[in-house]
């Protein structure tokens, strides 16, 4: 509140045209204290004696009648008259004062600068704590005007401060302050609470007198010249001049003062046109608002926005008029925020937070609007701002399908079903996700009446009032026989819950539908269930799935309907005791997700002919759709822990959830969950449920068969270890079918490893003749595998076959008829190594010899991860004698043509001992060296030489310096391999001499090719 010095100006001008200064003669200007005779000071409770009839009448007029009304109605009144109207004019009530001195009632907010968490800190708790300490003095009521001085004691920060306060009233609220202390806030400072308070609880301490201008009618001219004299001498800085200019006023005949008739009093109380109502300071709720709003969301500002919100909702909830006026101010500055111009020309949204507050500020409208207590012509003035507001082009607009363009459903529907008088699907506006929230306030609403007709049915109950004067209060007349608040707040919620609605457009109306649905259903789950609340959900649950068009568990749905999986999860789980064949039929017509459907049938799997309506020109952008999926999953996950035990139930849920979700994670997730049940550790396994996961399992290979899945692999194995649990059989089956289930790689690395393992034959206790039906199955898969995929199948195949000597034959085949073309070079060494490693060596170097024609190392690839596999290849040929040595080399001249791989080789051919598969097979080893003057290492010293001569001059031709002493290293190591020939010297002097001509440019290489080699 922004507390000023300043006092403000009188509300009216007061004057007595039939004063008569006989009639007061005798009475007394000074002041008498409030309490006076008769009174009942501040409901204190301190008296029990009877009121007077002057009290009674004085408090109701002083709640109703502005006291100009009272002047006017009545010539003459006397002064004990006004004084008791005067003094029952001040508010009675703690609650008020302490709703505009702090956020929340309970005092459990802090200010709204939000920077003291201290609760001692609130302007309320200060201003009692400065009243109980004898901070209070001079407290002086004049008219309708209270003032008087509060002390802030001095603390080791501030001094001592003395501020000057003061307050009118008027009707019992306070309609102005001021106070020196210069605090600015919305709300009233601690200063103005102390002196308030003072009044209500210390009304007889208080000096009482009556309206200034009633006590100057009594003075003579002498004596009004004497009190003005005296005030201005006594004020005389800051009143002369202002005296000065009113005299010269009065005095002057055409003066616009003396064409009025009377002169203010701020202490006279309010006149006839003046709005009753507590003191808000306009200004400071703007600023305040401009700047939390200019923080966009940090430092707690939607926190401190939301606290407003907080406090207009306690002061509509005790109907004090401010509500509307502070939410007025508010949405002033919502509509003057710079952002909503901005985002509009960009074209972006609002954050979530930010529309959260918009639609707090929507529903606390239509609070007000709604309100049974306002006046229609209240009610058209708002009516025409909000118009105002919304006409404005940065209003935002509501992100979702909340206006009068429906869709007319009626050409959606199959033609057969409008023989049942069905024309179109009404209500799509949900009322479930509104910006407003009806059923939520709603519930709400009648909730806390239940509790408080509950509270106020013991209270009487103990009393003396009777039965039938219970049955009469009014709390009571709105309920018809058995019923209560509580059921039909239930009621209410499972109405709105079921109503059919389609989806709104935008993520974040989208997000508001479930989050509105979740927190309505997290209330319901707070109400214990009695049997009054069960038959109301059974008939619920049979209107909904009778009701038609209305209903979104009916037979008919629109394609863009919202989904009912979250809602009908609740009621599954609640009927289910009761009424498990009701349970099961809601469940299973709620599993339907038809926007995923083309052409979508009905839920209810006993009458497939009827068709969902669909909308097939449009796939809508359901943001929501992952959350939606996976509260399908729960209520189809929900269903199957249910039906346990019910294979008839089991096969129904199985079928539904085959039917209505496509989701092959969710699948996957209810497999397994349904895999936990079936094996719990305290009882034997559910054989039923076993094949139910099963079948889902399968259904999520074929889902994901042929598409890309990063869980795949992890989804096959379990698959096989469900397949264990259920029997050999299963196993069986999938290996039957592994075609229409598995890749090949997944079908042989996997499935066929996994059955043929120990693991699994102890599991399954087999006897010798199951486990060679099995291995069986599971070569054939093999065979089968590789013959369709052999590049990855092949050496899978080739370890499942090994010990039957045809399977092993055949595979082996498949692999000799797919290396020609069909497998790489790869593939092709590591089924040779494997085959060495077998004992097949002649069978390793046909197939080595098959990679090495599929390769091809250029000069420059020196560190490809295929030398060592051609290594390792001419290394066998090596160890298992010249003829086969002398076919592999032309091989490996023709595919590589690195020098630097080449001369390792041609190094390891002139070993006697070429390493370890030579020692497996020595006896077909010579011993001798063999010569590299003839075939075939002739062939390949030719090779390795020509190699050198050729990368040396792709390197030279764009060498750079940094690189000059790498190239010498290189020709130093080709030296060595020139030196292997008889001739070689002369060759490599020939060769140096050739690069000294050719590049003599580059005289630096040069003169260090010159140092180094002569």
């Amino acid at each position: 509140m922004a507390e000023r010095v300043q006092q403000p100006p009188a509300k009216r001008l007061c004057c007595r045209p039939g004063y008569n200064p006989a009639c007061r003669q005798g009475q007394r200007a000074g002041g008498v204290l409030c309490g006076g005779p008769g009174s009942a000071p501040g409901g204190l409770g301190k008296t029990h004696n009877p009121e007077s009839l002057l009290d009674i009448a004085a408090r109701r007029v002083a709640e109703k009648w502005p006291f100009q009304r009272v002047e006017e109605r009545f010539e003459r009144i006397p002064e004990p008259v006004q004084r008791r109207i005067v003094y029952w004019s001040f508010p009675r009530s703690e609650k008020e004062i302490c709703m505009y001195s702090s956020f929340n009632a309970g005092g459990d907010e802090s200010g709204t600068s939000g920077e003291n968490n201290d609760e001692t800190q609130l302007p309320f708790l200060r201003g009692v704590t400065l009243l109980e300490g004898g901070w209070v003095d001079n407290v002086l009521q004049v008219g309708f005007h209270l003032s008087g001085t509060v002390t802030d004691p001095a603390t080791s920060s501030q001094p001592e401060m003395v501020c000057s306060v003061s307050v009118s009233f008027d009707r019992c609220k306070i309609t102005a302050v001021t106070c020196s202390c210069g605090n600015k806030d919305i709300f009233y400072c601690a200063h103005v609470v102390a002196l308030a308070l003072y009044r209500v609880r210390k009304p007889e301490q208080v000096k009482l007198h009556l309206p200034i201008s009633e006590t100057l009618f009594q003075m003579s001219r002498d004596q009004l010249q004497k009190f003005v004299q005296y005030l201005i001498s006594v004020h005389h800085t800051e009143v002369l001049p202002t005296a000065q200019k009113l005299a010269d006023e009065i005095l002057s005949t055409n003066s616009e003062i003396n064409q009025v008739h009377g002169a203010p009093d701020p202490t006279a109380g309010a006149s006839v046109d003046d709005e009753n109502c507590w003191h808000l300071d306009e200004e400071q709720v703007q600023e305040q608002v401009k700047l939390f709003l200019s923080q966009g969301g940090y430092h707690g500002s939607g926190k401190q926005l939301n606290l407003l919100f907080s406090k207009v909702r306690e002061m509509l909830r005790m109907r004090d008029s401010n509500g509307a006026r502070m939410l007025t101010l508010i949405t002033e500055q919502f509509m003057a925020d710079p952002r909503l111009a901005l985002w509009r020309q960009q074209g972006t949204t609002m954050n979530d937070k930010y529309r959260q507050l918009w639609d707090e500020l929507g529903a606390l409208w239509m609070c007000i609007v709604l309100n049974p207590h306002c006046k229609t012509e209240q009610k058209c003035s708002w009516l025409r701002e909000l118009r105002r507001w919304n006409s404005v082009d940065v209003c935002p607009w509501e992100d979702g399908n909340h206006g009068n363009d429906l869709p007319n459903l009626t050409h959606s529907l199959p033609q057969e079903l409008l023989h049942k008088a069905i024309t179109s699907i009404t209500n799509m506006e949900g009322w479930v996700g509104h910006p407003l929230d009806p059923i939520g306030t709603l519930f709400s609403t009648l909730t806390e009446t239940g509790r408080g007709a509950e509270e106020g049915a013991n209270t009487y109950c103990s009393s003396v009032v009777s039965r039938a004067e219970l049955q009469r209060l009014p709390v009571q007349r709105l309920l018809g026989e058995g019923e209560s608040y509580g059921a039909l707040a239930v009621e209410t919620a499972l109405i709105g819950l079921g109503q059919q609605r389609v989806m709104p457009d935008g993520l974040y109306a989208q997000e508001k539908v479930c989050r509105n649905e979740e927190q309505l259903l997290a209330k319901l789950q707070e109400v214990e269930l009695d049997d009054t609340l069960v038959k109301i959900f059974r008939k619920q649950a049979v209107f909904l799935l009778e009701s038609g068009p209305y209903s979104g568990l009916g037979e008919i749905v629109h394609r863009e309907s919202v989904p009912m999986h979250t809602f009908t999860r609740y009621l599954f789980t609640s009927l289910l005791p009761h009424d498990a064949e009701l349970a099961y039929k809601i469940a299973l017509r709620a599993m339907r997700l038809p926007v995923l459907e083309s052409t979508a049938s009905s839920g209810d799997l006993s009458r497939p002919h009827h068709m969902v309506s669909v909308v097939p020109n449009r796939y809508p952008r359901w943001f929501t759709l992952s959350h939606i999926e996976s509260q399908q999953c729960e209520l189809a996950s929900t269903m199957l822990t249910a039906a346990k035990g019910d294979s008839c139930k089991l096969e129904t849920v199985l079928e539904s959830i085959q039917k209505n979700i496509h989701s092959s994670s969710h699948i996957f997730k209810l497999a397994q969950d349904a895999f936990k049940i079936a094996t719990l550790m305290d009882s034997l396994p559910d054989i039923t449920l076993l094949k139910v996961s099963l079948e889902l399992g399968l259904q999520v290979m074929r889902i994901t068969l042929s598409t890309l899945n990063w869980r795949r692999r992890e989804m096959v194995r379990w698959l096989v270890t469900c397949a264990t649990e259920v029997g050999v059989y299963a196993l069986d089956s999938i290996m039957q079918s592994w075609f229409t289930l598995f890749t090949p790689t997944e079908a042989t690395s996997i499935v066929a490893t996994t059955v043929m393992s120990n693991t699994t034959i102890v599991r399954l206790r087999l006897d010798c003749h199951q486990q060679e039906n099995l291995a069986s199955s599971a070569r054939t898969l093999a065979l089968q595998c590789a013959m369709k995929d052999p590049q990855n199948c092949a050496l899978s195949a080739l370890t499942l076959c090994e010990k039957d000597h045809i399977a092993f034959e055949t595979a082996y085949q498949i692999v000799l008829d797919a290396a020609v073309a069909g497998m790489s070079y790869t593939q092709l060494f590591t089924i040779a190594r494997y085959m060495e490693h077998r004992g097949y060596p002649m069978r390793a170097y046909k197939l080595a010899t098959l990679a090495m024609a599929h390769l091809n190392l250029s000069y420059n690839q020196d560190t490809h991860p295929a030398i060592n596999d051609v290594l390792w290849a001419c290394a066998l040929s090596h160890s298992l004698g010249k003829n086969e040595l002398a076919a592999v080399i032309p091989l490996v001249v023709k595919s590589v043509k690195c020098a630097t791989v080449l001369s390792d080789i041609l190094r390891r051919c002139t070993l006697t001992t070429p390493g370890m598969v030579s020692a497996l097979h020595s006896r077909r080893n010579s011993g001798k060296l063999m010569s590299l003057d003839k075939a075939p290492l002739r062939q390949l010293l030719d090779a390795t030489i020509g190699a050198y001569i050729n990368t040396t001059h792709s390197r030279l031709t764009h060498i750079s310096p940094r690189h000059y002493s790498e190239f010498i290293e290189f020709l130093g190591k080709s030296r060595e391999t020139f030196l292997m020939a008889h001739d070689g010297h002369i060759q490599f002097t020939q060769f140096i001499d050739n690069l000294k001509q050719i590049y003599k440019g580059k005289k630096k290489l040069m003169m260090l090719v010159r140092e180094r080699f002569g």
